[in-house]
């Protein structure tokens, strides 16, 4: 019998959507999540619920950062594929709560880290973010690129689990891969995402946030090519590239197994376009406050997305028409029902 699929963040977005797909089809999973405030907590237990109704799955409530927990379930399961999506999510928050980010993103991935070791883990998937590219403006993204300058503190966190993750590549020959997503929306979404903020705000006819004027771009990426993505690189483990140069060393690979992959739409659109899709299907005009740029952020992002493609014969596809539409629907759904 095939053993379980870790997961964890089980409760958040992509975690749950991952977590959900694996079930759908029949798999098992044992999920892993703290469920802690960062945002609304009912829309967490709402998933876990869904979750909940079928029968291979099993959900551990725990601290990832907290000791060995991890480290005996995993030895008692066996996992061959550990998703670990667990994280301290955002940019602006990690202005005014720095120490969110060293407990669950640098604390808990050692602790992720050991259990991979300890149990023998076939392979460790786990998320980084297009927020590592930081003042790069060499477009669009690619793996092969310098990120030594991030602008914020959760960019920081997440090309730290990258450097983490290769030390344990290369000491114990743990396949790792990291997996740096762009900007992922759609049904079941967090709510401190600018697609979520925008469509309440507008639905209670208040004003919404323009950052920087307006003048920014990002590569909106649909939830189900995100999850797609993740589960065609879980079922291929990194491999040590033989063609490595230590001499011109490339980050996006190593003689150790490891390896990294953008997971974008590569078509990144700007802000005010993606905010007239949202009024042509909610069918209002929304009340725009133009603000300045935010610490923290950047002003566009782009993936190239070649080397997943090359690696799984896979790339995201999915319109922002069609994504907007499809989260739209799941919101006036979600919410009309409550």
């Amino acid at each position: 019998m095939t053993p379980p699929t870790v997961i964890s963040g089980v409760a958040g977005f992509i975690g749950f959507m991952t977590a959900r797909r694996l079930l759908s089809e029949g798999k098992s999973v044992v999920g892993i999540d703290v469920v802690n405030d960062y945002y609304d907590t009912r829309l967490k237990e709402a998933r876990l619920q869904i979750l909940g109704q079928f029968d291979d799955f099993r959900f551990e409530r725990f601290d990832l950062a907290d000791g060995d927990r991890l480290a005996v379930l995993t030895r008692e399961i066996g996992p061959e594929v550990m998703i670990h999506l667990a994280a301290q999510a955002g940019v602006r928050y990690s202005l005014s709560n720095p120490r969110a980010y060293s407990h669950s993103n640098l604390e808990a991935f050692a602790e992720v880290l050991e259990a991979a070791r300890q149990a023998e883990i076939g392979h460790l998937v786990y998320a980084s973010s297009s927020s590592v590219y930081g003042m790069n403006q060499s477009y669009p993204f690619k793996e092969s690129d310098v990120v030594d300058h991030p602008v914020s503190l959760y960019a920081a966190s997440k090309k730290a689990n990258e450097l983490m993750a290769h030390a344990y590549s290369h000491l114990y020959g743990i396949p790792t891969t990291g997996l740096r997503f762009f900007t992922v929306y759609g049904p079941w979404g967090r709510p401190d995402m600018a697609l979520f903020l925008f469509t309440k705000a507008i639905l209670a006819g208040e004003a919404i946030k323009v950052f920087n004027h307006g003048d920014m771009r990002r590569d909106f990426t649909y939830i189900d090519d995100i999850v797609e993505g993740i589960l065609r690189v879980a079922a291929k483990p990194a491999t040590p590239n033989p063609d490595w140069d230590p001499v011109h060393p490339d980050p996006s690979g190593s003689s150790a197994p490891y390896a990294l992959f953008n997971i974008g739409n590569g078509h990144p659109v700007q802000l005010l376009d993606m905010i007239q899709i949202l009024e042509e299907e909610l069918g209002m005009e929304a009340n725009k406050e133009m603000l300045p740029m935010q610490p923290g952020d950047v002003q566009a992002t782009a993936a190239d997305v070649s080397r997943l493609q090359a690696a799984v014969g896979y790339r995201p596809d999915t319109s922002l028409q069609t994504g907007i539409h499809e989260f739209v629907a799941w919101y006036r759904d979600y919410y009309d029902s409550k």
